[in-house]
């Protein structure tokens, strides 16, 4: 029966994913594709000077923004889950907030305070009498500096799916380690870590692409990577196939980490053993204990927010009343609403994607999916190239076949509307979802679908019915990452947008970009304040998803 069972459903099944995965995997398959092209003289030119500086610091990008993001986001995560000390339940949504502040954002506002021109250093100088090399200052505008702004406003994705897993965890085994004589951090680097490990290394996951499609911050501080590479084959040089073929080279560093994710998972198992969920044990920490806890938790709060909003903010204030009109008010809903709909698109896709997976584990099904959802770690503007090549191919066919037919001109269909936007929001944050949604699924034990077979629900009944609401973090998780990263999503919107149609983030690099850090700051805030309710709501949602949770 379980054999009839899976041929009939992967007869309906199968044939969409496949059809799924290959539309929003065109552009990246027209991309790659460029692989094959013949080499020309300015890619052996940049094989020869500065791919390997390159492959070196995009390298050494990722491996410290791994270190940063797993260190604030795993610690924090596990004090406002298992710890109980003073400040707790202000920070458990506060350690969320720089997940709205974009990066380049943060990188241009701590540039603009650090630097040797800004007021921390000529408060030094003020104060002291120093001049220009009596004193030491780390240097913004450095390796050092990008892995710092990117590991303060990446860590929330490592601490929302951490703090999730170790909320969703059942009591039993914690219960079973303290009667085997561990303590509290016995208790948490022997169970609690391994256990939540799958949703941990989702998160880290989503912030190494992140990390690998940056492309604001490291420009603005000068660092030869991969992304500014492509731009400058791309738009410098105006070589796409060159651009093209250093993409390529962005991908595979993609499957990469995503082959080692699984290779070092191998057929381990993190289900769910027990149905007690009782109020998890919070263990009391006092005087130098709870102090250090506070800091760890304040540090990437004031760093990673409340530092850059507050300079922020005061540029607002001097700006505001030239920067806030009615054309400010378009902009935020024009964002607010880019964002819900590519955020509810996505997740859509990401249930449908990751639960066809579940009923269909084969080669096939895994392979569409993969392919489909590496588009997060590509560069906006690549992704908006991918499209625009075959919409417009796809323009030009119908316009031709309408004019030798019915005399008459369909114009541009496809390129430059919002459902070319809307595509390639789906395109870049398909996996932000579906790395989501796996790891919820994940947590749901395989017994779970054969029993609902038994009663007689059918695989949609059984994803509404039972599969949703036991993941409910992780679906709201999902829409969350989604919404806040389209509106921050900027190379994209730039290239693909309608005309007359602008956004927070593009009006806001646009200042940016032109020096006028004071009026940028108003749209900046304007994503952050919009992020903000989502956020804190998030955050208690979570908290309370799991049973015995107050």
């Amino acid at each position: 029966m379980k054999a009839s069972f899976a041929n009939v459903w992967g007869r309906l099944w199968l044939p969409s994913i496949v059809l799924v995965a290959l539309l929003l995997s065109l552009p990246i398959l027209t991309i790659a594709a460029a692989i094959f092209e013949p080499s020309a003289e300015n890619w052996d030119h940049l094989k020869q000077t500065v791919l390997s500086e390159y492959l070196t610091n995009s390298a050494l990008l990722v491996l410290g923004v791994t270190v940063g993001t797993l260190l604030l986001g795993i610690s924090s995560a596990w004090l406002t889950a298992m710890c109980r000390f003073p400040g707790k339940t202000y920070f458990v949504w506060l350690l969320l907030l720089p997940l709205a502040m974009p990066a380049y954002i943060i990188a241009y506002t701590y540039t603009g305070m650090f630097d040797f021109a800004g007021p921390v250093q000529t408060f030094i100088r003020d104060t002291t009498g120093w001049g220009y090399g009596d004193y030491y200052f780390p240097q913004v505008r450095s390796m050092g500096g990008a892995i710092t702004m990117l590991s303060l406003v990446l860590y929330p994705y490592v601490y929302l799916l951490a703090r999730a897993a170790f909320l969703e965890q059942s009591i039993c085994v914690l219960e079973v380690s303290r009667t085997l004589g561990c303590g509290a951090w016995c208790s948490f680097y022997r169970v609690a870590l391994p256990l939540a490990r799958p949703a941990i290394v989702a998160g880290l996951s989503l912030a190494l692409m992140e990390t690998l499609a940056d492309y604001g911050t490291v420009a603005y501080f000068g660092l030869g990577v991969f992304t500014t590479g492509i731009f400058r084959t791309w738009f410098g040089l105006g070589d796409s196939v060159a651009a093209a073929k250093m993409a390529s080279l962005l991908l595979f560093f993609v499957f990469v980490l995503i082959m080692l994710e699984r290779a070092s998972r191998k057929r381990a198992q993190y289900h769910h053993t027990s149905n007690k969920y009782s109020r998890l044990p919070e263990y009391p920490l006092r005087g130098l204990k709870a102090f250090a806890a506070f800091v760890v938790c304040l540090v990437p709060v004031i760093f990673g927010f409340l530092l850059p909003a507050g300079q922020l903010s005061l540029w607002a204030v001097e700006t505001y009343q030239d920067m806030v009109d009615e054309s400010f008010i378009e902009l935020t809903l024009n964002t607010v609403l880019l964002g819900l709909s590519a955020a509810l698109l996505s997740v859509v896709l990401a249930l449908f994607l990751a639960y066809g997976r579940r009923l269909l584990p084969g080669k096939t099904v895994m392979a569409s999916i993969r392919v489909a959802a590496v588009g997060y770690a590509i560069p906006g503007t690549v992704i908006a190239v991918g499209i625009i090549i075959p919409f417009a191919w796809l323009d030009t066919a119908i316009d031709g076949w309408m004019r030798s037919h019915f005399d008459k001109s369909t114009g541009l269909i496809f390129s430059g509307t919002l459902f070319a936007l809307m595509f390639a929001y789906l395109v870049r944050f398909l996996a932000v979802s579906l790395q989501t949604v796996e790891s919820g699924l994940g947590k749901i034990k395989p017994s779970m679908d054969d029993a609902a077979r038994s009663l007689g629900y059918r695989p949609r009944q059984s994803l509404f019915k039972i599969h949703i609401p036991l993941m409910k973090g992780s679906v709201l998780t999902a829409l969350l990452i989604v919404f806040v990263d389209v509106m921050k999503e900027l190379p994209a919107t730039l290239i693909l947008r309608p005309f007359d149609f602008n956004t927070l983030a593009v009006r806001a690099f646009e200042l940016a970009s032109d020096e006028r850090l004071a009026d940028s700051s108003t749209a900046a805030l304007m994503i952050v304040l919009v992020g903000l309710l989502p956020v804190i709501y998030l955050s208690k949602t979570i908290s309370r998803s799991r049973a015995g949770q107050p």
